[in-house]
């Protein structure tokens, strides 16, 4: 046992405060890096963002720089895809159905643009709100002051998808006494809210909702009758497309029984959700764009969301004459303006290349859609470019990117895959997209099982398990096959 003293040379990473800075701009959305970026010009004097097109300037060694010539910020947004008319399947139960149920609005159709109005002139849209949008109409009823104040007060209580939330007896406990506010006035008052518009408005489950707007409908409508005795008595019953029950209980064949499906699955479960919700929105700013340029596709940066930044001339000049100890500070506010320029150019240069080693693997979704989305994970592109998985899974993560079929977000293009029989692979995007395509295709009457699909699948050399299937279906938000028939 003695004392000793021995050299040794070892190498190791040391988290640098350049380094921490240039990992946690990486991981940041657009929008947080806007709102890093602000926090960082009203700390920091040396560093200012230039309003101007020409992007960078200052006198500095690391001046930031756009990271590509074909940087574009123009692309034409791809249409809506239209939506489809929904299936009864899709209840779930309960007083909750709507959840789950996605019905098209017919009073909103009723309202479409006529032709001579489409002009293609930019107008500002003027957004209500649900609340708003009632309040409207309550002021134009016929009421007393003290009606007037019961319907604003019922207006409250009704959510963001048209529903009245509390019961009628907890709101007459909520209004004072000395008020002597009766059930009664309550419940008339809530007679006139649910006449306004939208129909539906105010109703206390899924059952009233669809009852008020069959009732909201033109009297020679046919067979209206008998669809608000399924709305009111029967929607388990054609949830589960129990159709010989249902012919029973309202005596009518079958083609009387299928008008009546249809007058209940044109309704609007949620009639206040065709208005905006401010608390709700939520924005995306894509990166990246993808355009096809002389056959091939190319991904360049979004020059909207570049920030422009530079070092501030006039504290640079003060710097340089002052390099005493007074000048301390705004050396290393200098350095911290140098530091986050380099990174800023470093954080979109490694989004660019990942996203084009992304485009290069995926260019046959970009011809052709999700069913030729190949199998892809991140160890891929990480040893393409040197970069480290997790460098890759930050950059893809709330990033995205604007495409001829859509907007995604750079994970979307990442997934498993499924072993084919001639030992390739096929990914689980690609498998959705030929289920959706399957199912869409079906005969309504003689639906495809799991089990059908999936010898579907195999006849094409994809070999998939029914259990598999079924929960591709599931996370498609496509019934069973029981639940998808129709008469």
């Amino acid at each position: 046992m003695k004392h000793s003293l021995q050299l040794k040379f070892s190498q190791n990473l040391a988290l640098t405060p350049q380094l921490q800075q240039s990992i946690k701009l990486l991981q940041l959305s657009s929008q947080e890096l806007n709102q890093e970026l602000e926090s960082l010009l009203q700390a920091n004097p040396l560093l200012e963002r230039v309003d101007g097109p020409d992007g960078v300037g200052g006198d500095v060694p690391e001046n930031y720089a756009p990271v590509s010539e074909a940087t574009s910020a123009t692309s034409e947004a791809p249409e809506p895809a239209s939506e489809e008319l929904p299936r009864m399947e899709e209840f779930s139960g309960g007083d909750d159905y709507y959840e789950s149920f996605q019905g098209s609005n017919r009073w909103e159709e009723g309202n479409s643009n006529n032709d001579d109005d489409n002009d293609f002139t930019f107008q500002e849209a003027v957004s209500f709100t649900l609340r708003e949008h009632l309040l409207s109409q309550v002021k134009l009823l016929p009421l007393s002051e003290r009606d007037q104040t019961l319907a604003m007060v019922l207006v409250d209580a009704i959510n963001d998808d048209g529903y009245l939330e509390q019961s009628l007896e907890d709101l007459a406990e909520l209004l004072p006494e000395e008020l002597e506010i009766e059930l009664l006035e309550l419940e008339t008052t809530l007679k006139h809210i649910q006449n306004l518009d939208p129909p539906g408005i105010g109703a206390r489950d899924l059952a009233e909702c669809l009852v008020l707007q069959l009732k909201a409908l033109p009297g020679e409508t046919p067979h209206v009758g008998l669809a608000i005795k399924v709305a009111e008595h029967h929607l388990p019953l054609l949830a589960s497309r129990d159709y010989g029950r249902l012919r029973k209980l309202l005596h009518c064949d079958d083609d009387v029984l299928k008008l009546v499906q249809q007058l209940v699955v044109q309704l609007n479960p949620r009639p206040g959700s065709g208005f905006s919700h401010i608390a709700s929105d939520h924005y995306i700013q894509h990166e990246i764009v993808v355009k096809k340029v002389k056959g091939v596709w190319l991904a360049s940066l979004n020059d909207e969301v570049v920030p422009k930044l530079r070092i501030n001339q006039l504290y640079a000049d003060i710097l340089k004459r002052n390099r005493d100890s007074s000048g301390q500070y705004l050396t290393s506010q200098m350095q911290e303006a140098k530091w986050m320029i380099k990174n800023i150019q470093q954080r979109f240069s490694t989004i660019l290349r990942v996203s084009q080693a992304i485009v290069d693997r995926q260019r046959h979704f970009f011809e052709h859609g999700e069913v030729a989305m190949r199998p892809l994970v991140l160890r891929e592109i990480a040893d393409e470019l040197g970069l480290h998985e997790s460098t890759v899974s930050r950059v893809t993560t709330r990033k995205y990117m604007l495409t001829p079929r859509g907007v995604y977000e750079l994970k979307y293009f990442f997934g498993s895959h499924v072993a084919t029989e001639s030992g390739g692979a096929c990914s689980a995007t690609a498998i959705r997209a030929l289920i959706k395509q399957m199912v869409s295709e079906e005969n309504p009457k003689k639906p495809l099982s799991d089990n059908q699909i999936a010898d579907i699948l195999g006849k094409q050399g994809i070999v998939v398990a029914r259990r598999t299937i079924a929960k591709y279906r599931e996370s498609l938000q496509i019934s069973a096959a029981n639940q998808r028939k129709s008469l």
